[in-house]
């Protein structure tokens, strides 16, 4: 039997807390646990943990639950009642994608100079939430601070607050709001549980568009007949003097905001999401689904979209024990 050899996360970059997941330090080597332990869902969409920056990542996922392909099973020799197809959950549009740039120097996590770390899935709000102070190779510090959730409340529904602070200069920043297709994950794979069991294209798009820094990308499978839109919507706030591009192709958008950022001046990106599936409907029928919800999560704000994530982690905290701030598993020996 092969034996891999144990990785020990060591004690003083992941402290143990009550309520949090905590990670002090970013460190590649336990890149995959990481992005498995601080994955975001509410049993309709799921998202790994990896960097709102894109990247670095071990397997980059965003899954959707009854969103599948089928696919043939293939044996070394037939016999009767052996299943025919398969079904495999596969990635849909990557939508968590935010992208800074000061003065053209982009921010990547493993060449990133760090002066401060802090990560953690925060289980009384149900949210991933980040705290990195950044120094340029200019000498600029920046403060990036951001909050991850996908709503409880609404199936639907995720949302990005990302914030960024020039400290100690003035720069030019550029923010990049992104959704893609992620069609890297390639390589055949006999477990259908992966998201890998396909070697070719597997989403085909239907319909792309932007209405102002509103993205929607529609992409539907070829045998399943199952069809997936997801619509962005990022809406920036600075009192800093700013102009935003949007692009978009089938399988790529990007709005991409471009400030004259001041030293103490915040720079807040608030990133809406938004996915609609279904088999019966059509692309322009499910993007007028994902564009209603987007319009009302939009005009209700992130504020409103926390609050009730953090109502309702407090509800299922009291279902599980009675006493006031006591966590969940202090009571697990009487749910038994």
């Amino acid at each position: 039997m092969l034996h891999h050899e144990r990785l020990r996360p060591p004690f003083r970059d992941y402290p143990a807390d009550e309520w949090n997941v905590v990670e002090k330090r970013f460190r590649p080597e336990f890149l995959a646990q990481l992005e498995t332990m601080m994955a975001l869902g509410n049993g309709y969409i799921g998202m790994r943990g990896y960097p709102e920056e894109g990247g670095p990542n071990a397997e980059n996922s965003t899954l959707i639950n009854g969103f599948y392909e089928t696919r043939p099973i293939v044996y070394g020799e037939e016999a009767y009642g052996f299943a025919k197809t398969g079904q495999t959950i596969c990635n849909v549009t990557d939508s968590k994608i935010i992208k800074p740039f000061v003065d053209d120097e982009p921010f990547w996590l493993p060449d990133a100079n760090l002066i401060s770390f802090d990560r953690r899935l925060n289980m009384k709000s149900g949210t991933l939430d980040r705290e990195i102070l950044w120094e340029t190779p200019a000498g600029k510090q920046v403060s990036i601070k951001s909050r991850r959730l996908i709503s409880f409340v609404d199936r639907h529904v995720a949302a990005i607050s990302y914030c960024v602070t020039l400290l100690n200069a003035e720069a030019a920043i550029v923010i990049a709001s992104e959704m893609a297709i992620n069609e890297s994950g390639g390589g055949h794979s006999d477990d259908p549980r992966l998201a890998k069991a396909f070697s070719g294209r597997v989403l085909y798009p239907r319909s792309n568009y932007s209405k102002d820094r509103r993205l929607v990308l529609c992409h539907a499978t070829e045998r399943s007949k199952l069809t997936v839109t997801c619509a962005t919507e990022s809406v920036l706030e600075t009192s800093c003097s700013n102009v935003y591009k949007v692009v978009h192709t089938e399988d790529f958008g990007q709005v991409a905001f471009t400030i004259a950022a001041r030293p103490g001046a915040p720079i807040q990106l608030t990133k809406y999401i938004v996915y609609h599936t279904s088999q019966p409907a059509s692309a322009e029928e499910l993007c007028g689904r994902a564009e209603w919800t987007a319009d009302r999560v939009a005009a209700n704000g992130f504020q409103k979209l926390l609050a009730a994530q953090e109502q309702y982690g407090r509800f299922m905290a009291t279902q599980r024990c009675p006493g006031q701030g006591c966590p969940p598993r202090a009571h697990q020996a009487n749910d038994r």
